[in-house]
């Protein structure tokens, strides 16, 4: 499997992303903000930083880079995963591309921490947990109704005031997941937990069914 990671001036998780993708065998490729195509890519993934230094807002300025207008394009092509962690998944509700956006916490305070998670999937444990680094990761929507078809992450216990306890949608129509949380910095051991496996796991075992 061959995974895509789009690096923006001020990403800084890119090679906790590659690292994570290569401990599964992936192959994993640095992509420049820059780039006009991703159709090469089983996977994109838009990892976590503060793109363009969050100027105007987390992910204002991103979501109008070249590498978001090709993510838009493999995303109607159906070519295959996108995922956005904290700053990416920031970018794809800029984009348009998840409902809602995240505004600052209720406390606004950067908010760094080890939360527990419930996961809407049947390939997960129903419970899980997983770090979070964020000063912008309170979900909020208007379109009330639609969140339950999208939300399959919540916090246990709500860190930062989001709506409905939302730390995580997954389109499945369009197969693209945003998340909050950072599962790439939980897969080794010796950075304090592994359930962020479970995430590379799952998204494995999608790709190879469809």
């Amino acid at each position: 499997m061959k995974a895509g990671i789009i690096v923006f001036p001020g990403t800084n998780c890119d090679r906790d992303t590659k690292r994570a993708c290569e401990f599964f065998g992936w192959k994993a490729d640095y992509i420049w903000h820059d780039e006009t195509s991703l159709d090469d890519y089983d996977v994109i993934f838009v990892p976590g930083g503060f793109s363009y230094g969050d100027y105007v807002r987390a992910g204002g300025l991103a979501k109008f880079s070249p590498a978001v207008l090709a993510l838009k394009d493999y995303v109607k092509k159906k070519r295959g995963f996108v995922i956005g962690i904290c700053n990416g998944f920031q970018i794809l509700c800029e984009a348009g591309l998840l409902p809602g956006a995240l505004s600052v916490n209720w406390n606004t305070r950067f908010i760094c921490d080890i939360v527990g998670l419930q996961v809407d999937n049947s390939k997960f444990p129903q419970a899980i947990n997983l770090p979070i680094a964020h000063g912008e990761g309170r979900y909020v929507a208007t379109a009330v109704e639609d969140l339950d078809n999208f939300a399959f992450l919540k916090y246990a216990d709500n860190p930062n005031g989001s709506m409905h306890n939302i730390a995580g949608l997954y389109d499945k129509k369009n197969r693209i997941i945003g998340m909050m949380p950072h599962p790439e910095r939980a897969v080794f051991e010796e950075t304090g937990g592994t359930d962020g496996r479970y995430f590379f796991k799952m998204i494995e075992e999608e790709l190879i069914c469809n």
